[in-house]
């Protein structure tokens, strides 16, 4: 799965002045695979910090926040509450 992290601002042009999205923030990607990942609750996770300034990505590090370390754990941590669910928060509309 990816997950594109804008930072949102308001459209003062649109009625009812909506929240949209603004500048990109970050970019996640988590992975399943309960071999490779066994200590993550079966997935991997991933995260890529976007710089508007050379338009490019770097990964996450430990003096991002919040911090991102190279393996499973630091994604694991913030995804144990939804446990129930797969470690996954998004929740899917109905099709």
């Amino acid at each position: 799965m990816a997950k594109i992290h804008w930072i949102p601002k308001k459209q003062e042009s649109y009625p009812g002045q909506p929240m949209v999205p603004g500048a990109q923030h970050d970019v996640d990607f988590m992975v399943k695979d309960s071999k490779r990942f066994a200590d993550g609750g079966g997935w991997g996770y991933a995260e890529f910090e976007y710089d508007a300034a050379s338009d490019t990505f770097r990964p996450g590090t430990l003096d991002d926040k919040p911090p991102q370390a190279n393996d499973a754990k630091c994604g694991v941590a913030c995804h144990t509450i939804a446990q129930k669910r797969d470690y996954v928060f998004t929740e899917y509309a109905h099709r």
